[in-house]
């Protein structure tokens, strides 16, 4: 029988889930109001008074080039982020699974470089890659390539794409490995009983059945990609050159805090929460039919 939990009264339930309440009150719905009221006006940089301009931040936005250049380069950006940290990890993963000897080690060493916060992350590859003293660009100068992220716009997204699915690789590991870890070990010896050989194996009973982790997965770094990287770009390009690593997310720290244009960069962090929103819901609309639960 199923055990329900009953409540004499309305106030023990509240006092329960007021802790949460409060924080996301204070943490996001809050600055959520905020910015869509900011968003409304355009406030001097001393924040001393605010002309009220209605929609006009938002025509002022669709009508920027710039702006408009940095969707593209989001877009770009976050699906460059979202392969290279997704594939490394479900090949490690399967790898991983498949050790007997030092696997213990082998998982650990993997997950280590997730502990490395974005920005740390963004200051090691950029000394790596620095056009005078980084060892890879000096390895790279003397087989006749001449690395320069700071002038090359190519080379500039990716190292940024690079760097910011590194540390996410250990975060897809995890839960790669823990899904395959629960898939049943009997319908894959079925399958080699079958005569079916390792990737028939792996593509016809081992993907479909952990489709729902790659489903999660795949929501998560898409909103890791717009929101948790600005670290990385800020410490390796800071949106250069020409704007080539300005993503959305960058770009309202940009004008707002750089720019001191306060209300456009209210307006930019709306529509990149709608955004935001308007994709996941894309992907559990459509994505999710190929989901097998």
């Amino acid at each position: 029988m199923e055990k329900r939990v009953t409540f004499r009264g309305w106030v023990l339930p509240l006092l329960l889930i007021a802790p949460q309440v409060l924080v996301s009150a204070v943490f996001f719905f809050y600055p959520a109001a905020q910015a869509i009221w900011q968003s409304l006006f355009i406030p001097d940089p001393f924040g001393l008074s605010a002309e009220f301009v209605g929609l006009g931040n938002f025509e002022f936005l669709l009508l920027d080039r710039y702006y408009r250049a940095s969707f593209l380069t989001t877009a770009i950006f976050s699906v460059l982020v979202t392969l290279c940290s997704m594939v490394p990890a479900l090949f490690l993963a399967v790898v991983a699974d498949r050790l007997i000897k030092g696997s213990g080690l082998y998982r650990t060493l993997l997950i280590w470089p997730y502990a490395v916060a974005p920005a740390v992350a963004g200051v090691l590859w950029m000394f790596m890659f620095n056009t005078r003293v980084g060892v890879v660009s000096w390895y790279l100068g003397h087989l006749g390539y001449d690395w320069n992220h700071v002038l090359n716009d190519g080379e500039a997204m990716g190292l940024v794409v690079v760097a910011s699915a590194w540390g996410r690789i250990s975060y897809n590991f995890l839960f790669f490995f823990a899904a395959l870890q629960s898939v049943p070990r009997s319908v894959i010896e079925a399958a080699a009983i079958d005569g079916a050989h390792f990737w028939r194996r792996f593509f016809g009973i081992v993907l479909p059945l952990i489709t729902p982790t790659a489903f999660f997965l795949l929501v998560v770094n898409v909103v890791y990609a717009f929101f948790e990287t600005f670290g990385v770009i800020h410490t390796i390009t800071s949106g250069g050159p020409q704007q080539a690593t300005t993503i959305l997310v960058y770009k309202v720290f940009s004008d707002g805090f750089v720019g001191q244009d306060l209300g456009s960069s209210s307006a930019q962090s709306v529509i990149l929460l709608f955004v935001v929103g308007l994709l996941t819901v894309i992907q559990f609309k459509y994505v999710e039919k190929k989901v097998h639960y």
